[in-house]
């Protein structure tokens, strides 16, 4: 098992149960046997196919959750993989976001701690998408950022997408057609803590990659952040290598 970091983190996770898991069935939903030996039925907040991740009889970490109005009380949080000796891999795909917010917020990337003004899940492009946040500075200059979970890896190297994906390619669009007269950003968050480099998963989606490269070109920036991940929370370490 992987030992804790000593590291700050920069999101704790709430107390988690560990147990093993059975299996994921109807995107959302996973069995898991707690390590008390009781079987629960978990929300999966990842509706991807989560390759190289979805590993039945690996250990996995859920939180609970008190609210009377969910029908499953239990979140799927972590898996713990081996790729590259033992990690912990983050499932819950709505958390990039909200510890990127944080990063953002703390200034922890230098070509994005300049802005006065920070917004969310803002509309714009031709094709109505919604960017995950829109910095201004006090010049009025606009940086739109979108960020995209990534956990699929080939040695050390982190991929994504690891499936087609229209939506990303729209977005990529749509970031392109802002060039140059705004500020365009991809930021991969690297939800787990054994990647040194990022690519563009070029096998399972080659026109994702051909959009990303054309991006860049364009002058679209990207920052591949890693993360330590691990059952007590998230720590950044700082942007991996960009393979293109």
């Amino acid at each position: 098992m992987p030992k804790p970091h000593q590291a700050e983190l920069i999101y704790q996770y709430p107390p988690l149960s560990s147990g093993t898991l059975i299996k994921r069935y109807k995107r959302f939903f996973a069995d898991i046997e707690l390590d008390s030996g009781e079987v629960v039925t978990a929300h999966c907040p990842n509706t991807g196919p989560m390759t190289g991740i979805y590993i039945p009889g690996n250990r996995v970490w859920i939180s609970h959750s008190d609210n009377p109005k969910r029908k499953l009380k239990y979140t799927w949080e972590l898996i713990e993989v081996d790729d590259n000796g033992p990690a912990w891999v983050g499932v819950n795909t709505m958390l990039p976001n909200r510890v990127t917010k944080l990063l953002l917020e703390k200034r922890c990337i230098p070509e994005l701690a300049d802005f006065e003004q920070l917004k969310t899940e803002v509309p714009y492009g031709q094709e109505k998408s919604r960017v995950d946040f829109l910095l201004t500075d006090a010049a009025g200059q606009r940086t739109y950022v979108e960020v995209k979970n990534t956990t699929w890896v080939e040695g050390q190297k982190a991929l994504f997408p690891d499936t087609v994906t229209t939506r990303g390619q729209k977005h990529l669009r749509e970031m392109t057609a802002l060039l140059p007269q705004e500020r365009a950003c991809m930021l991969y968050f690297i939800n787990r803590g054994d990647c040194t480099s990022f690519a563009p998963g070029d096998t399972t989606d080659p026109h994702y990659g051909q959009l990303l490269r054309e991006a860049v070109d364009a002058g679209m920036k990207v920052f591949p952040c890693r993360f330590d991940v691990s059952p007590e929370g998230l720590t950044f370490q700082g942007l991996a290598t960009l393979d293109l």
